[in-house]
């Protein structure tokens, strides 16, 4: 249990590195601005006009009698929503990393620079664009593993009992698995580390990565929330990501000014 206090620190620490380092913390908030807009027109627009595509999704039911028919298309309605905001949240992360390669590429450098002993940054050693199309790739593959969590859990819902009780705490330790498996890519992909070795990698320190996810994807559901974290959740990532390859860490100087310098004296803490 001591590594979900382990991951929720390095979700506090995230956020506290771009707190000192505020010219990365703004461009950091770039994509999550651009990615915010272009969702919450979605989910408008789905909103607005999710109740007519039911209605032509189900002809079946138009000679059906009052209140059934109401009943019926206003159940899948809701249904149609929710199933919206949770693809939404599922995969705000991916959408906004893949919106910000760039942006939070940078940003994960400067943390593996600052914090390193020797202020080495691994590199990938791959052109740009190989490294988007990879970073599309893999996170289209998440987003299909995701998905199929989500419906089994949705399903799993209808259950008396177990479905408003448990399927929801485990719907969001899902949700913080597969969030932490997208943050730490950035850092992660960069050590050539690829997808099958990533989960695998994540799934051997489960509670590290629940202790980091969770909090973090219900933080997430607080609308704009999720664009002001995501770039300590970037910072955070990084460096839960160098605890499960057991790289040495050292502190940052806390006299270093607030541009991201690196303070000469430095204290290694593993």
């Amino acid at each position: 249990m001591r590594d979900l206090g382990v991951g929720f620190g390095y979700l506090i620490e995230g956020q506290r590195w771009v707190g000192r380092h505020g010219r990365q913390y703004g461009f950091g908030l770039l994509p999550g601005l651009i990615t915010l807009v272009l969702y919450a027109a979605a989910l408008v627009a789905l909103a607005i006009w999710g109740e007519d595509s039911v209605a032509w999704a189900t002809p079946f039911a138009d000679d059906w009698s009052s209140p059934w028919l109401g009943l019926f298309r206003g159940f899948l309605t809701a249904v149609l929503f929710a199933l919206g905001l949770l693809l939404a949240v599922l995969t705000f992360t991916a959408v906004t990393l893949l919106i910000g390669q760039p942006f939070y590429e940078n940003l994960s450098e400067k943390v593996d620079a600052d914090i390193s002993p020797d202020g080495t940054v691994p590199e990938s050693g791959l052109p740009f664009w190989r490294e988007l199309w990879i970073s599309a790739r893999d996170s289209l593959r998440v987003l299909v593993r995701a998905g199929l969590w989500g419906l089994l859990l949705f399903a799993l819902g209808f259950l008396p009992v177990v479905g408003q009780t448990a399927v929801p705490v485990v719907g969001f330790f899902v949700t913080g698995f597969f969030l932490t498996e997208e943050l730490a890519a950035v850092a992660l992909q960069r050590r050539g580390v690829d997808l099958r070795a990533r989960l695998a990698l994540l799934r051997s320190r489960k509670t590290l990565v629940w202790g980091f996810g969770t909090p973090l994807g219900l933080a997430f559901l607080v609308p704009f929330v999720a664009v002001f974290l995501m770039p300590g959740a970037v910072a955070g990532a990084t460096l839960l990501a160098r605890d499960l390859l057991g790289e040495e860490t050292a502190r940052e100087d806390p006299d270093q000014d607030r541009d991201g310098d690196r303070g000469r004296d430095r204290r290694l803490t593993s």
